[in-house]
């Protein structure tokens, strides 16, 4: 009975926990189209963004995220089948912004994570990949220019560079 009632106590303080860590998440759907090696193809992306804080007393603020992408397979005829896989990746790492909540340009950002992915081609051929990205973003619109590579860290690949288009919301 004991056990049973600390489990439950326990449950509800992650649960409270995990109700406060959701209430400042902000959730982007992204689509677009990826570019490689001359030739496109489609992309979206689901992300969450979760609180900002401040770096030390800077104006620079910091915010932990989480993202599950995929990018279509390509289908060309010179590459054989070393395109044509679809590819999932997800990810996490952080957005970065500077200034306050009221500049203009408190609506850049730059993102950068760490990612594993599912699938592989010429262009994302490691079991690992990182994405960084540039944007905009607005109360409901983001706006971002994103590259995904290996870094040459295993081997060279030819990276994907994407355009995005996508719609926010606070749940």
């Amino acid at each position: 009975m004991r056990s049973s009632l600390l489990r439950s106590a326990a449950a509800f303080a992650l649960i409270g926990v995990s109700a406060t860590a959701l209430a400042d998440t902000r959730i982007e759907i992204n689509g677009g189209r990826s570019y490689s090696d001359g030739y496109w193809t489609n992309t979206a992306w689901v992300e969450a963004i979760w609180g900002e804080h401040n770096l030390s007393d800077s104006r620079i603020t910091w915010a932990p995220m989480a993202s599950l992408g995929f990018l279509n397979g390509r289908h060309i005829t010179r590459y054989g089948n070393g395109v044509s896989d679809d590819v999932w990746l997800g990810g996490g790492g952080l957005r970065i912004r500077y200034g306050n909540a009221n500049d203009w340009y408190h609506h850049l950002f730059w993102n950068s994570e760490i990612a594993v992915q599912a699938g592989r081609t010429l262009a994302l051929s490691s079991g690992g990949e990182f994405v960084n990205s540039v944007g905009w973003t607005g109360e409901h619109w983001t706006f971002q220019i994103r590259h995904a590579s290996n870094a040459g860290i295993k081997g060279s690949n030819r990276g994907e560079t994407m355009a995005l288009v996508g719609f926010a919301f606070n749940p």
